[in-house]
């Protein structure tokens, strides 16, 4: 049979059958073949890595000049001569399934038989990668200066005593270990003492419970400094930075894989994480340009522009009808007999309402229906704190058969309006419902 690529190449990572389109790795030296879901979660194996550039196979390019016919039909073609004969046309034609036995007789004749060129096109031994760089590399920053903060200092006593400048602890864990070595004497037996074993066993001992001590020691320093446990405030103040995409509930709960891997391993794993998040918002905008319309890039940014400019106006819009000189003596003129009641409260203001908010990309947003991401815009509440009041409500209504608006108001601790429209809203989802 003709050498099918297709069929006989395993991939790398899973062991699965290669089906067209999938990844060759340009920067391992072996022939590192992965299959498209593999290559989608970044999948890795010994010397390959995702990071490296990769060039995407497929046999959809015309294999002779003035053809129509792909590489892969032509594969389809040479399997499917050899299988049924020089001749059998109709069979043949069958097997492809996409041409007829006449153009199948004709292209073979044409190409095969009276073909000007000798031999198929030769390809270049040094394929170029498909991409110039890596789609997505992270490189930690170099490390800031060690801090030197000042004796008794707060800051000073939150580094536990280690000595960053010195890369070293001013007191030690065990401080008092060598006191028992440093009392040794050695020459206190003699060979000749019928207690020289016994004493020389012991402060063998001793000697070797002060290396548990060292080795201890040690141990502890190594745990505080790989695992980022020296300025731990630090630590956690930059989880502020996937508070969008991974969100600080999650990122804090991540914090427990940093018991079993050193710091930068983990900030490999959050900046995956980081950067899989950013990834899914971009998805999602993409998705939400597509349901109002937009379908070229270029249209994007144009509507992005009329699209603050519409918000602009509206915000402009409400603020002036917000203002009793500009609404209220329209108001009154066109309906005489209202004016003493409305001139009577000449005080009354309304306040402006704010923006909707955009919630598009924020992290559980595509968990949301089209009405919650309404509520969600409207009452500017973001997604991951709605399910979160959503589920409390819930859990309180399921517990007590029922549940009243001042219950919730108990519950969130939020503002009262939007507690209202969210009580309003689960009780006409369904979500709760009010007491018997």
């Amino acid at each position: 049979m003709g050498q099918d690529t297709s069929v006989t190449s395993i991939c790398y990572i899973c062991s699965s059958i290669l089906r067209e389109p999938y990844i060759c790795c340009a920067d391992c030296n072996n022939a590192v073949e992965i299959c498209p879901s593999c290559f989608s979660i970044g999948a890795e194996r010994e010397l390959h890595k995702n990071c490296h550039q990769y060039i995407i196979v497929k046999n959809e390019f015309p294999l002779y000049e003035g053809s129509t016919w792909a590489a892969n039909e032509e594969i389809e073609l040479l399997d499917a001569v050899f299988e049924c004969g020089l001749g059998n046309w109709s069979d043949i034609s069958r097997r492809l399934q996409t041409r007829s036995a006449q153009e199948c007789k004709k292209h073979y004749v044409t190409f095969y038989i009276d073909n000007p060129v000798p031999e198929l096109p030769r390809f270049k031994q040094h394929i170029q990668p498909v991409t110039s760089e890596a789609p997505f590399e992270y490189r930690p920053l170099e490390m800031e200066e060690p801090p030197r903060y000042l004796p008794g200092s707060n800051r000073y006593r939150a580094l536990g005593g280690y000595n960053a400048a010195r890369g070293d602890f001013d007191i030690e864990y065990d401080n008092y270990a060598e006191t028992y070595v440093s009392q040794l004497d050695f020459s206190t037996f003699e060979p000749e003492d019928p207690y020289y074993e016994i004493g020389t066993a012991l402060q063998t001992a001793i000697v070797s419970m002060y290396n548990v001590r060292l080795r201890e020691r040690e141990r502890r320093k190594r745990v505080v400094r790989n695992h980022g446990l020296i300025v731990l405030r630090k630590t956690l103040s930059g989880l502020i930075r996937y508070e969008r995409t991974v969100t600080r509930t999650n990122a804090e709960r991540l914090l427990l894989f940093m018991q079993l891997m050193p710091g930068i391993d983990f900030d490999y794993i959050m900046e995956g994480l980081h950067h899989a998040g950013e990834l899914r918002q971009y998805i999602l905008r993409l998705q939400d340009l597509r349901e109002n319309g937009i379908t070229h890039f270029h249209s994007c940014r144009l509507f992005r522009k009329l699209l603050r400019i519409r918000v602009a106006h509206r915000k402009e819009r409400r603020l002036l009808q917000s203002y009793p000189t500009s609404s209220w003596p329209s108001f009154t003129d066109s309906v005489p007999a209202l004016s003493p009641v409305i001139k009577a409260f000449p005080n009354v203001s309304t306040r402006p309402l704010p923006p909707p908010l955009d919630i598009v990309g924020l992290p559980g947003y595509e968990r949301l229906s089209a009405a919650e991401r309404q509520l969600c815009s409207v009452t500017r509440l973001v997604p991951e704190s709605y399910l979160e009041f959503q589920r409390i409500l819930v859990a309180e209504c399921k517990r007590n058969l029922g549940l009243k608006l001042a219950q919730a108001r108990t519950l969130i601790k939020i503002d009262v309006n939007k507690t209202r429209k969210l009580y309003d809203f689960l009780l006409k989802e369904g979500f709760i419902w009010n007491p018997a």
